[in-house]
């Protein structure tokens, strides 16, 4: 459940976390360098120009914008979408499997992995990403990328195009962190209390991700690309309330409210402070 809506209440008195939820593109790896860069490609093809941090920020986390009317208003292509997403298409083809771990995230896994909290539980750890299978296998076909995926569980790795998550209820509704907190609980031992959505903590990059798991009653950690952030200068904390009505889908009362102490904005996930959060790495 969402915090109270109270902007003058005292801040809340937080359990200690209990399970660690990932989106991966542009947090766990840099996708979002290689979307640019596809995208740049096929333009400058067609004698456009490169895609703007103030138009991709638009199109962050929302499933099928780099074809949508967002890019195609702005981009002004002359040739047909379904063109430009063959073409597109290929590229991802070409530049997917250059993906690679962002700094820290490698660390960070392997401390969750062995870490557990102030009242002596392990930390689990789920992924939760929009990115559909083939996708996601492109983008960890790498080695190197592959290994630190694979540092999250299988059964804790929730993709875009799971079929337990309903068609048109992707991020920014919570359903995809809500299933993976489900996945980690029905693998919990028996006699071992379920994990409540308030013992979660939540990692994201893109502001329609970090309303996601607002909406689902966690607490979040943001990680903006440099580029997104200064897009969003003077409204972080609107984004870290789940507040900036960038993508609207009703249910209002599941957002945060304005420095409610339930998110924070990092510059990168290197020297992570675990104590905050009762966190107790060995």
């Amino acid at each position: 459940m969402a915090p109270p809506d109270s902007k003058d209440g005292p801040k809340p008195d937080f359990a200690p976390i209990r399970a660690c939820l990932f989106d991966m593109d542009g947090l766990l790896i840099n996708t979002e360098d290689l979307y640019t860069l596809c995208a740049n490609i096929v333009l400058s093809k067609y004698g456009r120009p490169h895609l703007p941090w103030s138009v991709k920020a638009q199109m962050m986390g929302i499933p099928g914008s780099s074809n949508g009317d967002t890019f195609h208003n702005w981009a002004k292509l002359p040739i047909p979408r379904e063109q430009f997403k063959k073409e597109q298409t290929e590229q991802h083809q070409i530049h997917f499997p250059e993906c690679k771990p962002l700094p820290g995230v490698e660390a960070l896994l392997k401390t969750l992995k062995s870490a557990k909290n102030t009242q002596g539980l392990p930390i689990e750890i789920a992924l939760a990403t929009s990115s559909e299978k083939k996708n996601y296998d492109m983008k960890t076909s790498r080695q190197v990328t592959k290994a630190v995926l694979e540092l999250i569980p299988k059964e804790h790795r929730v993709l875009g195009d799971d079929p337990r998550i309903q068609h048109g209820r992707g991020k920014p509704a919570p359903d995809i962190y809500l299933l993976a907190l489900q996945s980690i609980n029905s693998s919990l031992p028996e006699g071992v209390a379920k994990i409540e959505p308030n013992e979660c903590l939540v990692f994201e990059d893109s502001v329609l991700g970090v309303e996601a798991g607002r909406r689902a009653g966690m607490r979040v950690v943001w990680v903006p690309h440099p580029g997104l952030a200064a897009e969003y200068k003077g409204q972080e904390k609107e984004v870290l309330a789940g507040r900036t009505t960038l993508f609207p889908i009703g249910n209002d009362e599941q957002r945060g409210v304005v420095d409610d102490g339930w998110a924070e904005q990092l510059v990168s996930l290197e020297n992570f402070s675990y104590d905050k959060y009762g966190i107790v790495v060995p």
